[in-house]
């Protein structure tokens, strides 16, 4: 069962920072990042849609330039915003990316930073139009995120050729795993809290779990 730093392990490090994937990457295999545009049209990662919960800044990341947001840094740290291009920079080559797209319209560009990489890349979105964009746009194995309807997400994640599902951990059991390995999908549970649940999902032969802190699957 893998584990895959949410956000490059928030338990580390702030959340989707440069710090925080170095320090993933010294004991993960796989990491997971948001991705969104911002103002000047760079992709950036960051979870929210607006500024305030990280920052203590005001704003929509859609309306502030790439300059602005250089400014800034997370929680009371020295951290900045980072591009999506600067975090593949800083990775190493062996460790496996789960990109999340946080919008649409972000299909070609994402292909332009990540298609040279030598990275594993798998992107995931609740956004099934975003997920389509980039079936449309590239070659990149997809995974459809969801936290309900069980049948109908499988659904949406058969029609868009999905290599894996990203469910939210409550919605588990053994046989919606094996249904879901059935049916040819890789599971990656999200956000996993405990020790406890981390273990019963392996119990269910879940592919992965995603944490915050990488000491929860080990």
């Amino acid at each position: 069962m893998r584990a895959i730093g949410h956000r490059g392990c928030p338990a580390l490090a702030p959340e989707n920072t440069l710090a925080a994937f170095d320090a993933a990457a010294k004991r993960l295999d796989w990491v997971e990042l948001d991705v969104r545009r911002c103002g000047s049209g760079e992709l950036v990662v960051f979870h929210d849609e607006t500024l305030d919960r990280v920052t203590g800044a005001t704003g929509r990341v859609a309306d502030t330039s790439l300059a602005d947001l250089r400014k800034l840094t997370i929680g009371d740290s020295d951290e900045s915003i980072p591009t999506l291009a600067a975090v593949f920079d800083a990775l190493p080559d062996r460790v496996a990316v789960n990109v999340e797209l946080k919008e649409i319209g972000l299909a070609d560009d994402l292909a332009a930073v990540v298609g040279d990489a030598e990275h594993e890349v798998l992107v995931s979105s609740f956004d099934a139009d975003a997920l389509r964009e980039v079936r449309e746009a590239s070659v990149l194995p997809l995974a459809f995120l969801f936290a309900a309807d069980w049948g109908s997400a499988l659904s949406v994640a058969t029609a868009l050729n999905c290599t894996a599902v990203h469910p939210h951990y409550d919605l588990l059991s053994s046989a919606r795993v094996e249904e879901a390995h059935d049916r040819g999908f890789e599971v990656n549970a999200w956000t996993v809290p405990d020790r406890e649940v981390a273990r019963r999902l392996r119990e269910y032969g879940v592919d992965g779990v995603i944490v915050d802190d990488p000491a929860l699957a080990e």
